[in-house]
């Protein structure tokens, strides 16, 4: 989600090396205002160099193999005892898809000036190299676009063209091809990754927070599963001869089972702020579509709430596994709508209900009929910004940006030691531009 529409220009950085330091390094998050309401830009300093490489290499490539612990990596036993502390394997893991994020956005064209405004601004076939995020061995497949399902008013024919684009390149489909890393990471691994907002259509999206029904084909057994509504119509919607990513998803999903079909494979579908959400009902789609699925995970960063108690259920009933990464001074991780506790029926003495119990269960019952109410999804790996000392102070933009996610990732310990003394990656100050994904 996003608090409004940007220009941006991502940063590209130098290799940094190590450095060894008892404390975070810094991040910049300078938040710049002007033009009209039409057009307010939000300018930020981000300083998180994805590429994280020595002579153009990911450090995650540089791990021991993981063949042996990919599935426990992937969520198969729920990340028992790997999230507290931190699994090194599986910190790198993550890191590793928050950098096919990265690339999501880099590749997007925030130029409302230009032609090619909401597109990519690559072809398929070297997106990945030409963005210059240090991911490797892996070829996309399918270039993915959403579609606002929102009919705007005539008088919107006036406004400039970019304020009313409906659909944008939000992600892509990438499959490893290269036989080192697929013997590294014991199977084919297959990536969809989306960015976050980024056009005034899906910030209107956004505010369409209130719970609506799945369609019966995402929950063919009618238990009631509700989801966001504007999440929900960005996945599912079309125009213009465009398909939806619903339809994207599936014809390319099928196309990979059928091609792979005696490998080892995985699914991992990742996406940070808007993207963790698409990414969340991507994967409930394609186990629901498809009934021999290979495994399927989420990897999500700073993702908002995305349905009711009755849609986790069934995400769990179908196998999808979802680890969410949260930094619990991004208010984005708090929204939409609230959250209420289960509470189980107590006995008095008397073994009559408890009179107050029944009343917070009836009203519960009835504030759950508003569609105001969604639940927690997925394992949580819950950070901090007040951990670090250089981030404690920081804006909504610098708590929500991908950059600091990654960061508190790469640094974090335990709940009882949240920081490494030392750090992999140097966080540097750059004058580039980038915008603040809120």
């Amino acid at each position: 989600m996003k608090l409004a529409t940007c220009s941006y220009s991502m940063l590209q950085g130098s290799n940094s090396g190590l450095f060894s330091s008892n404390s975070c390094a810094v991040i910049s998050s300078n938040w710049k205002f002007g033009g009209n309401h039409s057009n307010l830009n939000i300018k930020a300093n981000s300083s998180w160099n994805s590429d994280g490489s020595v002579a153009g290499q990911c450090l995650a490539s540089n791990a021991d193999r993981i063949k042996d612990k990919w599935m426990e990596f992937q969520g198969i036993k729920n990340w028992e005892g790997l999230l507290d502390p931190l699994d090194d394997g599986l910190r790198d893991e993550i890191l590793r898809y928050g950098e096919f994020v990265e690339a999501a956005y880099r590749c997007f064209d925030f130029d409302t000036s230009s032609q090619g405004y909401a597109t990519c601004r690559y072809p398929k076939s070297s997106m990945l190299s030409d963005c210059g995020v240090g991911v490797a061995g892996y070829k996309v497949t399918k270039s993915l676009h959403a579609t606002c399902g929102v009919n705007l008013p005539n008088w919107t024919e006036r406004i400039p063209g970019w304020v009313s684009t409906q659909s944008s390149w939000i992600g892509y489909v990438a499959v490893c091809n290269d036989k080192a890393e697929i013997a590294r990471l014991g199977r084919r691994d297959v990536v969809i990754a989306y960015r976050g907002t980024a056009t005034c259509m899906e910030w209107i999206e956004n505010l369409r927070a209130t719970l609506t029904c799945l369609p019966c084909d995402m929950s063919p057994h009618k238990c009631d599963s509700m989801v966001q509504s504007g999440f929900l119509s960005l996945y599912t919607s079309s125009a213009g001869g465009r398909p939806s990513l619903q339809d994207s998803i599936r014809g390319e999903i099928n196309k990979i089972l059928q091609k792979y079909a005696d490998e080892p494979l995985s699914i991992t579908v990742t996406g940070h702020s808007l993207g963790a959400a698409l990414a969340t009902l991507t994967a409930h789609d394609i186990n629901t579509t498809f009934k021999h699925a290979p495994l399927v995970t989420v990897v999500s960063f700073g993702g908002p709430r995305v349905g009711n108690k009755n849609f986790r259920r069934q995400l769990e009933k179908n196998g999808t596994k979802v680890l969410r990464i949260v930094n619990s001074d991004d208010p984005i991780t708090k929204v939409p709508g609230f959250v209420l506790e289960e509470n189980a029926p107590q006995r008095t003495r008397n073994g009559g209900m408890d009179v107050v119990t029944g009343l917070s269960n009836w009203l519960q019952k009835r504030m759950e009929d508003t569609q105001w109410v969604y639940a927690e999804i997925g394992k949580e790996l819950r950070l901090s910004s007040r951990d670090c000392p250089h981030l404690s102070n920081g804006n909504v933009a610098t708590c929500h940006d991908l950059k600091t996610y990654l960061h508190l990732v790469d640094n974090f310990v335990s709940s009882n030691c949240p920081l490494r003394a030392t750090a992999k990656r140097v966080i540097e100050q750059t004058s580039g531009e980038a915008t603040a994904f809120v």
